[in-house]
């Protein structure tokens, strides 16, 4: 089969969820009570160069997984080869950076931007990022391992939007992690 099909569908597919998560939290934060967040989306240079520099704990997590695999993040690193590898190797760079933009976009307006925000209006900041970080989690259930480091990124990135009461820097990071991922999954891993 040929590959431009197939990346075309993979592309369309993921800009259709991940453009659909964003139009969800711009939905979401027309509810009374709930948090809109695009007013938490400010561009600042420093935020920017917070969220490049954010992305490299969570590059050196995902090497350490990738390439000395222990225990559960064997079958992390064998799920990543047989089925991320397979999806999206054939997608170009640009097209693997246009997934992983609209990813880090769609995925922090609503984790962070609203559920984040809203919770810890409601209750407290902590208690919103806990929350908002397991449900991230779960929301990726490759594996139970998986769930929890996912988990932990969400709640890495929770701090991150407190920290620069900033949007910003938590979808640069996201975005940029995912792009390099992918990237070095689908290039540089499959070598």
């Amino acid at each position: 089969m040929d590959p431009e099909p197939i990346s075309r569908r993979i592309v369309w597919l993921a800009v259709a969820f991940e453009g659909g998560l964003a139009l969800l939290a711009l939905g979401l934060g027309w509810l009374p009570g709930v948090q809109a967040p695009l007013p938490k989306i400010r561009w600042s240079a420093t935020d920017a160069a917070w969220g490049i520099v954010a992305c490299l704990p969570l590059l050196i997590v995902f090497l350490i997984c990738v390439r000395w695999p222990m225990g559960p993040l064997v079958r992390i690193k064998q799920l990543s080869e047989e089925f991320i590898r397979e999806w999206f190797s054939s997608c170009t760079l640009l097209q693997l950076a246009l997934i992983s933009l609209l990813a880090g976009i769609g995925e922090e307006m609503l984790f962070r931007g609203v559920i984040q925000d809203t919770l810890s209006s409601w209750i407290n900041p902590l208690t919103g990022v806990v929350l908002a970080s397991l449900l991230f989690g779960l929301m990726h259930p490759i594996t139970p391992s998986y769930v929890v480091l996912a988990a932990l990124m969400g709640a890495f990135l929770g701090w991150l939007f407190i920290v620069t009461d900033n949007l910003l820097p938590a979808i640069i990071t996201h975005g940029l992690y995912d792009f390099l991922a992918l990237a070095y999954l689908t290039r540089v891993g499959s070598r």
